[in-house]
């Protein structure tokens, strides 16, 4: 794509999953990453993976509800790699702990919200406001960020989820309105359900054949897919896209 070559982004939860599909999708392209994850091990995985392959990655430790362990991945990042050109935040606490026990809002439990949008959401701002500054010192930059069909297509359970999600795309279309003059673009990709290890590690036959019923595309998404929609949203070839959310759910459902 237009414009990826050389440049140098953040994979803020490149571990595994979408994560670590963009981060190899965006070497292959010429990119130089930083893959950082609360997952030290899969994080150095993905990297080996592109270094092997004739990339550049390094992998860096970090979690998304520590604000000094944000604060010192971008840092890192950009010693490490020598600059920083953009980021994706993709990383999110779907643990049985968390989104595991997010029912429906009369069984809720403050806590699990609270957590929800520690990660989520706070996160992904935290690492905003740490890359911004860089960026505009630099002239510009891109950052994309993951929200969820479900923040617009909420179903009878994970409320807290799908609001943080929700939240997701205010973030998102604040850092295009505020920073866009000068040069920074933002935008945030809507997965629907993907084949990543973490959905097929659990009871999730019947959800995959009742999403069947629905896609208007022959297949289900697997990683490589959401890659290339932020690997396109993060290069030139969307210079003048910003402030958007952008669905990529096999047409399960539509929206403008």
């Amino acid at each position: 794509m237009r414009g990826l070559a050389g440049k140098k982004i953040i994979v803020a939860g490149g571990a595994t999953g979408i994560g670590a599909a963009t981060a190899e999708r965006l070497a292959a392209e010429g990119v130089s990453v930083a893959i950082g994850d609360i997952n030290a091990d899969g994080a150095r995985a993905t990297a080996q993976r592109i270094t092997d392959n004739g990339g550049t990655a390094v992998p860096i430790q970090f979690d998304f509800a520590d604000e000094s362990s944000i604060n010192n991945l971008v840092e890192k990042s950009i010693g490490e790699l020598g600059g920083l050109d953009g980021l994706f935040n993709v990383g999110a606490d779907l643990s049985d702990a968390t989104f595991g026990s997010d029912p429906n809002l009369l069984e809720m439990d403050a806590a699990v919200w609270k957590r929800t949008f520690e990660v989520n959401l706070i996160g992904y701002a935290l690492s905003c406001k740490a890359v911004i500054p860089h960026l505009l010192e630099q002239g510009g930059g891109v950052i994309v960020n993951t929200s969820s069909g479900g923040a617009t297509n909420t179903t009878d359970s994970s409320p807290a989820y799908c609001a943080s999600k929700a939240a997701i795309g205010a973030l998102t279309r604040h850092i295009s309105a505020t920073w866009g003059a000068k040069g920074i673009r933002c935008n945030a990709v809507a997965p629907g359900i993907v084949m990543t290890e973490k959905f097929l590690s659990s009871d999730t036959a019947g959800l995959i054949e009742y999403s069947k019923l629905f896609l208007k595309v022959p297949k289900l998404a697997e990683p490589a897919d959401l890659a290339g929609v932020v690997a396109f949203l993060l290069s030139e070839d969307s210079s003048y896209v910003s402030g958007q959310v952008w669905s990529a759910n096999g047409g399960w459902f539509f929206r403008e």
